[in-house]
């Protein structure tokens, strides 16, 4: 069986204002990314007031591709203005529950910037 890859994010806004622009931004971005070439999946969910995503990509360079897509650049030229985050990718036989990618995202996420 082919390997995918495996994209987990977690944003937490500065403060409660944010939040407006941060739904404009996401939205446009999960839009994007669930359309993008080698997007296999897309979700999100707000875990203990954490902002998380995850993408399952055929591969690291489909999911490094979007993410310097337009869409997604620009919400990470935004970010550090209105959030502080963790990410974390890696290779897996399958796509993780929600369950499992969080348990490794708090285990192993690199803060982001």
């Amino acid at each position: 069986m082919a390997q995918v890859y495996v994209s987990v994010t977690g944003l937490k806004l500065n403060a409660f204002w944010h939040a407006p622009r941060f739904w404009r931004m996401a939205g446009a971005a999960m839009v994007a990314a669930r359309s993008a070439d080698g997007n296999i999946s897309a979700g999100a969910r707000t875990v203990q007031g954490v902002h998380h995503t995850l993408s399952v990509w055929t591969s690291r360079e489909a999911m490094t591709a979007f993410i310097h897509g337009p869409v997604h650049a620009r919400a990470i030229k935004a970010f550090p203005d209105f959030a502080m985050g963790k990410t974390l990718g890696f290779h897996a036989d399958a796509a993780p529950d929600w369950d499992a990618a969080l348990a490794r995202w708090t285990a192993e996420a690199t803060t982001y910037g």
